[in-house]
C-alpha cells in the first residue's frame, strides 16, 4: 500500500503561481513514477506530468513551458510549480503513483494509488 497525501492548492489569479506537493508514504518502490493528473467540473481526468525515478519527464501540451514537475527521492515527495496560471487550469489536481517505470506518459489505467486531490481555482 502506498499513500499519497497532496498540499498547496487555492485560489489564485490569472498570471499567478501556485506549487502543488505530494508526499507519499507506504511500501513503495525503488522504481516508480510519480505524477499529477487534474479533473475540471463536467471533463475527463486528464494527465498533466510525470516524472519517474530516474527524472526523466513528460509534460501535457497545453502546460508545457508553464508548469514543472521535480521531486525528492529522500523525501518521497513530488512538487507540480505551476506558473502563469490560466482559468482552463481550474481542477482538482490528484497526485498518482505506479509502480513501475513509464517514460513519458503513464495512462489512468496504469496507475496503482491515487491521492485524494486537491482544489486549484484560478479567476480571471
Amino acid at each position: 500500500q502506498v499513500q499519497l497525501v497532496e498540499s498547496g492548492g487555492g485560489l489564485v489569479q490569472a498570471g499567478g503561481s501556485l506549487r502543488l506537493s505530494c508526499a507519499a508514504s507506504g511500501s513503495i518502490f525503488s522504481i516508480n513514477t510519480m505524477g499529477w493528473y487534474r479533473q475540471a467540473p463536467g471533463k475527463q481526468r486528464e494527465l498533466v506530468a510525470i516524472i519517474a525515478s530516474d527524472g526523466s519527464t513528460g509534460y501535457a501540451d497545453s502546460v508545457k513551458g508553464r508548469f514543472t514537475i521535480s521531486r525528492d527521492n529522500t523525501k518521497n515527495t513530488v512538487y507540480l510549480q505551476m506558473n502563469s496560471l490560466k482559468p482552463e487550469d481550474t481542477a482538482v489536481y490528484h497526485c498518482c503513483y505506479s509502480g513501475r517505470y513509464y517514460f513519458g506518459s503513464l495512462s489512468v489505467n496504469d496507475v496503482d494509488y491515487w491521492g485524494k486531490g486537491t482544489l486549484v481555482t484560478v479567476s480571471s
